[in-house]
């Protein structure tokens, strides 16, 4: 039987990292003033960041990817939930973050949330896209005022 915390956990605490971060982000866009390449790419890696949390934590640091598998019976074998398998090994891969269970029967399976790969590669690429704005704006405000130092 899969805990609560394993059900619960992953969400809860991407949320709580959104709400963690949501004040140190409003501080810095009030004081600062930044472009706006320059908060989607903050909010791009704060998304990034959830996302991987969530996975890693989902299968690697708070829980037993085994548990998260399968059913422990009395004779401690990891049982396929609703089908005659048992456990063989599992993998587990930090990036991205993931857990597959290999059976008896042959078949592997994907365990993880459905959200956590478009949530990470979403925030990666926003701030990728983001920075590239920025360095790109920066190379043609200094090549700007080159030019206007030259015409002065």
């Amino acid at each position: 039987m899969v805990s609560l915390f394993t059900f619960f956990g992953p969400p809860a605490i991407t949320l709580l990292l959104f709400a963690v971060g949501a004040f140190p982000y409003a501080l810095w866009v009030t004081r600062r003033k930044p472009s706006q390449p320059a908060r989607w790419a903050v909010i791009g890696i704060a998304a990034a960041i959830a996302a991987y949390g969530a996975g890693t934590l989902y299968g690697l640091a708070f829980t037993n990817p085994l548990d998260v598998c399968g059913d422990k019976t009395g004779d401690g074998v990891y049982m396929d939930a609703g089908r005659d398998y048992s456990l063989t090994s599992v993998s587990v891969d930090s990036f991205p973050p993931s857990i597959t269970c290999h059976w008896t029967s042959g078949h592997d399976t994907e365990e993880g949330w459905f959200w956590v790969l478009p949530l990470l590669y979403a925030g990666l690429a926003c701030s990728v896209v983001c920075f590239a704005l920025l360095l790109i704006n920066r190379y043609k405000d200094r090549k700007a005022s080159r030019d206007h130092e030259l015409d002065a």
